[in-house]
């Protein structure tokens, strides 16, 4: 019997690849269906190999924060009063992601100098969305309390706090509590949203990406691992939890208002430990500290006091803000590692490309 070589598959070839009919009538279907998959395992290899080329180690983190958190789903689903929908919402998060840097990826490929105003376009959501997801994440943790444990886990963290201080904080710090110094103490807390934004500003206007995608990527790290403690570890906050231990609210002025206006209508019911207003600040004073170091300097007081805020606020535990720093660490290392890896940084305009190595800190 003569055997033959396998050859490549193409559409020409395909009626000669393979023989006709043998003598009992049947086809050769399976080598037909073979050929059949091959275009579309090539097309699915192709859009593979684009995707991979056009993200980062942000997209890495968020995309396996998107998956993680879908397993999670399904194997809780019985926790969940609509996993399914949950599902759907991170698939569809995942989508955008992927979409957008596609589109970005391409734009800077067609117009490597970077002169149509679409090209800058896009290159201004690939920057920027990371803080929209951020977002996203921590205001969808509102669902996720208690898919792993029921109850919670104040008490221990109420217990902690009074065994260090042999005080309850929050409570004890009311004694000191006046409308300029709520005001000024609503300020510093309102502050948190300010670091990741001066600091990837800067870095952005220098177009120094390296430094821009490493902070973003601390942030992600960071947020990631404060994520899932809240998730297997339910925290109510001292707001909730110690609610009628204090003899007023805070009073203040403009401030005040503003920041129980937010606290209103995008306060997540739990997901006080750690503290993510800690742990994101953690993360982006370190990216200051390696890539501005006066920016770090100049950041570090107001930093303190908004530590001090989350507590004289009864927004978080003093157990929440030590868990913060150590996140926002954790985050900054593990971030450092893979943004040290092949293929971390986004693709970039040819116009962009100095500013895409590692910078001093200065």
């Amino acid at each position: 019997m003569k055997s033959t070589k396998p050859a490549e598959w193409s559409g020409e070839a395909l009626g000669s690849a393979w023989p006709s009919p043998g003598g009992d009538g049947r086809l050769a279907t399976a080598p037909l269906a073979q050929a059949g998959m091959l275009p579309v395992r090539r097309a699915i290899t192709r859009i593979a190999g684009k995707v991979r080329v056009a993200c980062g180690a942000f997209e890495w983190l968020a995309l396996a924060y998107l998956a993680s958190t879908s397993a999670l789903f399904l194997v809780f689903a019985a926790n969940l009063r609509h996993p399914y929908l949950l599902i759907g919402t991170q698939l569809s998060a995942a989508t955008v992601i992927l979409w957008l840097a596609l589109v970005h990826a391409r734009a800077t490929a067609g117009d490597p100098a970077g002169e149509k105003l679409s090209t800058g376009w896009w290159h201004y959501w690939r920057h920027w969305y990371p803080h929209l997801f951020f977002l996203f994440c921590f205001e969808e943790l509102a669902h996720l309390m208690t898919i792993v444990t029921p109850r919670w886990q104040d008490p221990h963290l109420m217990a902690f706090d009074h065994w260090l201080t042999g005080v309850h904080p929050s409570v004890w710090l009311e004694q000191f509590a006046t409308p300029a110094r709520n005001e000024f103490m609503q300020a510093v807390y309102l502050s948190y949203f300010t670091y990741l934004l001066i600091v990837g500003l800067v870095l952005y206007v220098r177009r120094e990406w390296y430094a821009y995608w490493s902070v973003m990527t601390y942030s992600m790290a960071g947020y990631m691992i404060g994520y899932f403690i809240a998730m297997f570890f339910p925290v109510e906050s001292p707001w909730f939890a110690m609610a009628g231990w204090w003899k007023a609210p805070l009073a203040g002025g403009s401030v005040t208002a503003t920041v129980n206006f937010l606290e209103y209508f995008g306060r997540v019911r739990g997901a006080a430990f750690p503290s993510e207003h800690v742990a994101g600040a953690v993360a982006a004073l370190w990216g200051a500290w390696r890539f501005r170091r006066w920016l770090f300097w100049a950041m570090l007081p107001l930093f303190l006091c908004m530590c001090v805020s989350t507590v004289w606020g009864r927004y978080h535990y003093v157990a929440d803000v030590f868990a913060g720093l150590l996140t926002g660490t954790l985050g900054c290392w593990i971030g450092s590692w893979f943004m040290s890896r092949r293929g971390a940084l986004p693709p970039q305009r040819e116009t962009d490309t100095t500013a895409s190595t590692v910078p001093a800190a200065r």
